[in-house]
């Protein structure tokens, strides 16, 4: 499979709010970009929903980031333990929040072709 990453990305390993139909749903980060985040899914009903909430801290700062996103990927990690991943694109972030990622980014991502 071929990896059509763009953009930098930093590792982000954190809990976060996942809003479904407006119900929140803890689920698990693996990273970041200023473009989207990589989530685990770990307590939440089999759904469709491809439009989600998220609301998440980044480490080292108190504010809350709100965002909405849409799910563009969905696959099964094959590792030890079976994981279910997907792929959310921002598609709502205020310029404060998103310069909030960017730096963060900035700070302790890997270039897209390190990915």
């Amino acid at each position: 499979m071929s990896d059509k990453r763009k953009s930098k990305r930093a590792p982000l390993d954190i809990y976060l709010n996942k809003y479904m139909g407006g119900v929140p749903y803890m689920s698990r980060a693996a990273d970041i970009s200023p473009e989207g985040v990589s989530l685990s899914r770990l307590i939440e009903p089999q759904h469709d929903a491809k439009r989600v909430g998220l609301q998440f801290q980044l480490p080292g700062s108190e504010e809350i980031i709100y965002a909405e996103g849409e799910v563009v990927r969905e696959w099964v990690e094959l590792s030890s333990a079976k994981r279910e991943r997907s792929g959310v694109r921002f598609t709502l972030l205020t310029e404060r929040h998103r310069k909030m990622i960017d730096a963060y980014v900035d700070r302790h991502g890997r270039p897209a072709s390190e990915n």
